[in-house]
């Protein structure tokens, strides 16, 4: 008698579903891409801010910029605001952990850089304050959520929120957000004649 892999297929019904779902934000996904492009063809970069498993996906995004995503180009300027440990304990010591983000978004956000954040309840504290920080500091603002969006549903200049309980689902719901933006920028810094 064969294992019970019925939960093996009902984690990846869930995970498809929740993916089919994002067809309904195409435009509000398009429309984060065009401020991400634009921000970097003017010279400007984009932050990128995560708690836990959203941590891994703020990383992940600000690698691909710098790195590559699918085609040899050339980098572009990003940078994960929880990718520094001595950042974040020396700020979370002095400051709060509210500030991890906040004081990181002061010392190296300008005027029209972009931050994306991501929540997949919308309760993260130090997200807000990032957000803050960001508007004052004249940058743009984008959050990836889940749930309801929690506090943050209204807080950024442009959101997608994934409706859902799982917290995993709505991870890689994002994840497939962040390969869209990607690929948006792929699609505009990318040529043949590039590296």
């Amino acid at each position: 008698m064969g294992k019970d892999t019925g939960w093996i297929r009902d984690g990846i019904a869930a995970s498809a579903a929740m993916i089919g779902g994002l067809a309904e934000s195409v435009d509000v996904i398009g429309d984060m891409g065009d401020v991400i492009v634009g921000a970097l063809k003017v010279g400007n970069k984009v932050l990128t801010a995560g708690n836990g498993g959203s941590a891994a996906e703020a990383l992940h995004m600000s690698e691909e910029f710098v790195g590559r995503f699918r085609n040899n180009r050339r980098s572009l300027p990003a940078v994960s605001l929880a990718a520094d440990p001595t950042a974040i304990t020396c700020i979370g010591n002095d400051f709060g952990f509210d500030e991890i983000f906040s004081r990181q978004v002061e010392g190296l956000g300008k005027a029209g850089d972009v931050l994306v954040v991501f929540s997949t309840s919308g309760n993260a504290r130090n997200l807000s304050r990032a957000i803050e920080a960001a508007r004052d500091a004249g940058m743009i603002t984008v959050a990836l959520l889940g749930r309801d969006g929690g506090p943050l549903a209204g807080a950024a200049d442009h959101e997608l929120i994934v409706s859902g309980d799982a917290t995993e689902r709505i991870q890689e719901a994002h994840q497939v957000v962040v390969h869209l933006l990607l690929d948006a920028a792929e699609q505009t810094f990318w040529s043949d004649d590039v590296l």
